[in-house]
């Protein structure tokens, strides 16, 4: 029997010395968009599933509040108010309200722990979520913004800006959803958050801004769902000021980026306690 030094065999003891002693080399970080799209894409099939009735209760909440201020509003401008606002509430129930519960019961269950220990951007994780969750407003906004038109004599030629209203405004109203379910200590304060912020748009949405008090409309101001409902309504008219349109979008698009980011921000903090 022939004898082979150790030191010669790949396997040996010191050849698992070296390999130990040098730094392991770790796998290439996931890239933004495609981890984005496979958050998208997973948040959008569980929303599927899940949220179908409360899409159904959002957009017959929504039609109910039409119907019952078809007999109290007597202007065109109320219509229109009213008509904008019933159907951006329906983005606000669903990507404000439903994304603070989500990011409220993921924190306590532990489910940020899942996405922490994959090699996944957290912007990626937010920004996924929020999208999917602004997506699925689509049916019950397009339902809604048809059904007051028709209901209130309103145009349907301008229903193509709700291809805007929609992902802008759904994009700030989602970042604060976000934001509020990843600070909340407890699923229960973030399902209040939510609450709150849904009942915020509903009624300083929903409700003509002339009939408001001048401490009322400021607090109007401070909701970014405003400027979609606005956006919204000035094209009712027989010839939109688009300069308005556009700043209002604009508006929506600011406080988007910048709720995104303080959601992004709060993942991160409540990822690592």
């Amino acid at each position: 029997m022939s004898v082979v030094p150790a030191e010669v065999l790949p396997g040996g003891a010191l050849a698992v010395e070296d390999t130990a002693g040098g730094a392991a080399e770790l796998a290439p970080a996931a890239r933004f968009w495609p981890s984005l799209v496979a958050v998208y894409r997973a948040q959008l099939s569980r929303a599927r599933v899940a949220r179908i009735p409360l899409l159904f209760v959002a957009t017959f909440q929504s039609v109910g509040i039409m119907i019952m201020m078809r007999g109290v509003v007597d202007t065109r401008p109320e219509a229109q108010s009213v008509v904008a606002g019933s159907s951006v509430v329906v983005v606000a129930y669903v990507a404000l309200n439903l994304l603070a519960q989500y990011f409220g019961q993921l924190r306590a269950s532990g489910g940020l722990d899942h996405y922490a220990t994959l090699p996944v951007p957290p912007a990626a994780v937010v920004l996924g979520a929020a999208g999917a969750y602004a997506s699925f407003t689509v049916p019950g906004t397009l339902v809604t913004a048809v059904f007051g038109c028709v209901l209130f004599g309103l145009p349907l030629t301008n229903l193509w800006i709700l291809a805007l209203v929609i992902p802008l405004a759904g994009a700030a109203l989602s970042g604060l959803g976000a934001a509020c379910g990843l600070l909340a200590s407890r699923p229960e304060l973030a399902t209040l958050l939510g609450q709150l912020g849904m009942s915020a748009a509903l009624l300083l949405g929903v409700l003509p801004p002339d009939r408001m008090p001048e401490p009322v409309r400021l607090a109007r101001d401070l909701l970014p769902s405003t400027y979609g409902v606005e956006a919204y309504a000035r094209t009712f008219g027989a010839r939109p000021d688009w300069a308005f349109v556009g700043a209002d979008l604009g508006v929506c698009a600011g406080v988007g980026v910048v709720s995104l980011a303080v959601a992004t921000w709060a993942y991160r903090r409540a990822a690592v306690r």
